[in-house]
């Protein structure tokens, strides 16, 4: 194990080395890699490294000593809120990331069901499809899972969700969309079957939060799943994917500040003083805070429309330009800008291996999930990828061909922080 030397080193001598570091990351600044980080454009770059040396240093955890803190989140939560059509006692937060909303909402779900329902071995239903950050909410918070395989269109069986609940069942999920294909749940149905038992019912919009609304403004159709359904009592919205605010900034928010009481942890039994903290953090930074502040005024929701305008011109774009290559095909019908791409079994000529051809992609610089079953290629194409998606489809073509009979001993489908 390395350490930590004893004497410090220069500046640029430091700068050089983290520059160095990244040689083996993926270009996304180059529109090749379809997720992972999203690209508003030259001035969405100026205004959110503006603001973040603004607020490098700031600390949320304590908006009485940072009160521009308290009224960045204020702001945010209340655009978002207007956004997913929330009245005035819609209320939230902002987190780190999806994961900590998704934490957040399954926390108050079960604190929620056990003050209102006295329900004691929680219960959380949902669709196979679902982030798997509900699992690991699951897991840190003892609620059991009752997973339900979905629909033949990858869309949640409501039906088979419905031979799940019970008086224990705290929470219901469905999202919009979800991320494997892109396709969006039916969220009334979820809503009702949750008020059907009592429990809570949380969309997760992680993906979408940020492009339904605009796709919606665009004449794109888009079926009930915010605040405008009944039933529906958290969600989830990250402005670090197509908000395009810089890593890690979130909203999750709740139906009335009654619901988000459940989520606040409050001691006041300490030593230091009163202690109360919102989510899964202590120390906040106060900087992705800031730039999603600043990324949001700057883009407004013209700049937003804009930016999903030419979002799903690339999706489109894309699926239209896979189904028309013999041997692949898109899983799902997705109508937004998520797009899974896996072997068509019913193609003509030798099988295509979705991994190998990922491998043959990515020796050209192209950047892809991998998922299963069945073994396919995931990509979350934004506007960071306008302009190369006809490079991308020659390549598809090109690869393609040269892969038919190839096959990888890499099955793995890792998408994690381990070492």
């Amino acid at each position: 194990m390395d350490e930590l030397s004893k004497q410090g080193r220069p500046v640029d001598e430091v700068i050089a080395e983290l520059t160095e570091k990244r040689a083996n990351d993926v270009k996304w600044a180059d529109g090749k890699t379809f997720g992972m980080v999203y690209d508003g454009g030259p001035s969405v770059h100026e205004v959110a490294e503006q603001a973040a040396r603004l607020y490098l240093h700031e600390n949320a955890l304590n908006t009485q000593a940072f009160p521009s803190l308290a009224a960045i989140q204020r702001e945010v939560v209340g655009w978002t809120s207007a956004l997913l059509n929330g009245d005035d006692d819609v209320a939230g937060f902002l987190t780190s990331g999806g994961t900590e909303s998704i934490l957040c909402a399954v926390l108050a779900a079960r604190k929620r069901a056990a003050a209102e329902r006295g329900v004691i071995a929680p219960e959380i239903v949902l669709p196979e499809t679902a982030h798997a950050a509900f699992h690991k909410a699951a897991d840190n918070f003892g609620l059991i899972v009752r997973k339900v395989a979905v629909k033949a269109d990858y869309t949640a069986d409501v039906d088979a969700m419905a031979l799940a609940v019970n008086e224990n069942t705290a929470l219901v999920v469905g999202s919009a969309p979800q991320y494997p294909q892109g396709v969006q749940d039916d969220i009334p149905a979820i809503a009702a079957l949750a008020q059907s038992v009592g429990a809570s019912c949380h969309v997760d919009a992680c993906m979408g939060g940020f492009v339904l609304p605009f796709a919606e403004r665009l004449g794109r159709e888009v079926s009930p799943w915010d605040f405008r359904v009944d039933g529906v009592t958290t969600i989830s919205a990250d402005i670090h994917k197509l908000g395009y605010a810089p890593k890690g900034v979130s909203v999750i928010l709740h139906r009335t500040k009654e619901l988000r009481k459940y989520q606040t942890f409050v001691f006041g039994d300490w030593l230091g003083g009163f202690y109360a903290s919102p989510n899964m953090q202590g120390t906040r930074s106060g900087l992705p805070m800031a730039c999603a502040w600043a990324v949001m005024q700057h883009l407004g929701i013209d700049g937003y429309v804009d930016l999903t305008r030419q979002t799903l011109i690339n999706a489109d774009k894309m699926r239209a330009g896979i189904m028309a290559i013999d041997g692949i095909k898109v899983l799902g019908d997705g109508q937004f800008h998520l797009v899974a791409m896996a072997s068509d079994p019913d193609a003509s000529g030798t099988p295509v291996d979705a991994f190998a051809l990922g491998d043959a992609l990515l020796e050209r610089g192209w950047y892809h999930d991998r998922q299963t079953p069945p073994d396919n290629l995931h990509s979350t194409v934004s506007n960071t990828n306008s302009g190369v998606i006809d490079d991308y489809l020659t390549d598809l073509e090109a690869c393609v061909a040269a892969v038919r009979g190839d096959t990888t001993d890499d099955r793995s489908t890792t998408y994690a922080t381990l070492e």
